[in-house]
């Protein structure tokens, strides 16, 4: 039986939305959390991923390309959802990857998988 394993992720960053309207259109920023979560069986280590390796795979396709920046310079509208989108498609490559969920605030998430 596959296991679902889950590691938590920060990374703050700033942007607007282009095709909203409200305060949201107006440049601001947010602390985001994000979960990365890859599905597998044991390997011979009695391991799905190891947790040190999910973390520089996350860091060096994620969290390094989006940490203080302006997401706006990255995507026409970076809304959360288009975001946890973009994450699960730089990840499908490099891991097992089957689903996000991406935290924009404390309250709201939105969650992404195929």
């Amino acid at each position: 039986m596959p296991f679902n394993v889950t590691k938590e992720f920060t990374f703050a960053a700033a942007h607007f939305l282009t095709k909203y309207h409200g305060k949201c259109e107006q440049l601001h920023g947010h602390n985001y959390r994000l979960h990365v979560t890859v599905t597998g069986s044991l390997n011979a280590d009695d391991l799905v991923v190891d947790f040190v390796e999910l973390k520089a795979i996350v860091k060096a396709h994620v969290i390094d390309q989006l940490d203080h920046t302006n997401l706006n310079d990255k995507f026409p509208n970076p809304t959360c959802e288009l975001l946890a989108q973009w994450i699960f498609e730089q990840l499908k490559p490099v891991c097992a990857v089957s689903s996000v969920q991406l935290w924009e605030t404390d309250t709201s998430s939105v969650s992404y998988h195929e």
